[in-house]
Parts: C-alpha cells; structure tokens; sequence
C-alpha cells in the first residue's frame, strides 16, 4: 500500500509538472511590466543605446506627452532606407505628431555599417553583409517591453526603401511578435522561397510608378511590386483577385481580402510617384511625394485593425 500511494503522489506530481510546463510554454514570449517604479519617463525624443551581436546599436526613441507608464501603449518602429539614418527617418515619416494624438511609441533604429543600411535579405544592397539586424530588432523589442509600458499585441514596424525590406524580412522571421506591417519604396527579394511567418501578418504597401531607384516593374535584381504583393497575398490565403480602392487623385490600390486570421494585404499604388514617403516630408531629387494619402496616417489605421491574436 505504502508503494502505491507514493506511486499515486509521483504520478500527481508529474501531472502537476505536465500542467506546470504547458503553462509556461504557451504564455507569449513577452510580458511588459507596466511597473511606474521601473523608469523616469520623460515625453518627447531622446537617443539610445543597446549592445547587440557585440555591437553598440543606437537608436531613437519618441515618447509622447499623453504617454501613462500604467497604460500598455502600442509601439511602432520605422526604419530607414539606404545611406540614411533615424533622424531622417523620423523627419520624413511624421509619425511623431500621430503617436501624439493616437498614445504610441515611436522608435526609429539605426541601421549599422557605412553607409547605413539593414542587412534585409539576398539582394544588390546586401549581398556582403554580416551584421545580424533580426537579432536587433528582437533584442530591442526586449528592451523596450523591459523598459516601458507596452502592449504586445500591437507591435507594428514600417520602413522606407532598404528599410522596407528588412521591414519584410522581419514579416517573414518575426510573426511571432510583430502584428502586422507596414513599407514605403520597399526594396524586396527577387525570389522568397524562404520567407516563412510563424502565423498570416498583414502587410500594407505603397509604391510609386516613377520610383528611380526601385522599379515599380522589378528588374534584374528585385520582383515587381504587384507580383510581391501578390506573394504575399498567397502566403496569407487570401483570395487570389485583390478587390479595386477606389482612386484618391493620383493614388489607387488594390486589397487582398478573405485572408487567414485577417492577415489583409494591401497596396497603394501612387501614380507618377517617386522614391519618397507619401504625404511625408518631400524630397525632390527622388521624385514626386503624393499629398493625396498620407502612408502614416494610413499605415496607423491599418495597424489599429490588425493587433496580435
């Protein structure tokens, strides 16, 4: 008897340690603290560092007056195009005046290397690039849920030209933890056999006809736009003929709809458009920036919808 009651408790024990285990393995990868002892949290812009793969990384960070270190905020990252930095960035985008109104976080990484750029995957503007820019991004959304109030299941990112592809590298690798995604000009792989989400993640695009540094019909080196977007209405399971958005002056677009888990793909096509944010900061030298959208503004309505189930 004495045996099979110390049978029976092992076997209890070990039931509780199954329960115990399963627990923890399905709890999310990230828990924000939301603990107001943790930081002295000042509104407006400052410049941070983090070491990553035995770097020092820098990047910017904009907190807006409304923000509460009790309230789990949304958090947005924006990156940078080629040569560029995240002052640029953030003058460019105008993301700062939305988190303003809207209550988000803001960061803008910098790009390593010279010139700036993003190691973002088999194309022209990385092909010699060993720096690990995923393992950043992973250990800066560490950082920041360690820091700060967020809410993980609104974590978007958005990026400009090569800034854009890691944007759609991160889709591709990081599903896990980011929602849903957002590139302006974007600069992706010619063919993507190994992009392969843990889950749908919505993309929303913009791109121009006249863009003189990423062809709006691909070449050599990168697909056209609407066969990339087309991928990755296919890899969400959307239906295969996107529906019409009706034109704004010259910005029309198509939407992949009936997609997996509402992993809705978009993008706007911006008629004559250059190799520029639209309704961002203009920049003559790379072509016309539309005032008939703002991809911001637009990018954040569509993040609004797509949280992290």
């Amino acid at each position: 008897m004495r045996f099979k009651n110390v049978f029976r408790a092992f076997g209890v024990m070990s039931l509780m340690l199954l329960m115990v285990v399963s627990i923890v393995s399905a709890a999310p990868p990230l828990q924000s603290t939301c603990n107001p002892a943790l930081a002295a949290v000042i509104p407006g812009d400052s410049t941070q560092t983090i070491e990553s793969g035995d770097l020092t990384r820098s990047y910017k960070v904009y907190i807006p007056e409304i923000y509460d270190i009790a309230q789990p905020a949304p958090l947005v990252f924006s990156l940078h195009g080629f040569t560029s930095n995240s002052e640029q960035q953030e003058l460019y985008t105008g993301w700062n005046e939305i988190a303003d109104s809207e209550n988000f976080i803001v960061v803008y990484p910098q790009g390593a290397q010279t010139p700036s750029r993003w190691n973002a995957g088999p194309n022209f503007f990385t092909r010699v690039n060993p720096i690990d820019d995923v393992a950043f991004i992973r250990d800066l959304i560490a950082k920041m849920v360690e820091n700060y109030c967020i809410d993980t299941a609104r974590i978007f990112v958005n990026g400009l030209s090569n800034g854009g592809g890691m944007t759609n590298r991160l889709a591709c690798e990081m599903a896990d933890q980011i929602a849903a995604i957002g590139t302006v000009a974007g600069t992706y792989p010619l063919a993507d056999e190994d992009c392969e989400p843990a889950r749908p993640i919505p993309v929303i695009s913009f791109h121009g006809t006249d863009d003189p540094l990423v062809p709006y019909d691909g070449n050599r080196i990168m697909p056209p736009i609407q066969d990339w977007a087309a991928e990755w209405a296919a890899r969400n399971g959307c239906d295969p003929t996107p529906e019409t958005i009706p034109a704004i002056g010259d910005t029309s677009g198509m939407h992949y709809v009936n997609c997996d888990e509402n992993a809705d793909v978009i993008l706007y096509t911006i008629d004559e458009g250059g190799h520029t944010w639209p309704g961002g900061f203009p920049l003559p030298i790379l072509g016309k920036t539309t005032r008939d959208i703002n991809a911001s503004a637009t990018m954040w309505e569509f993040f609004k919808a797509h949280p992290l189930s």
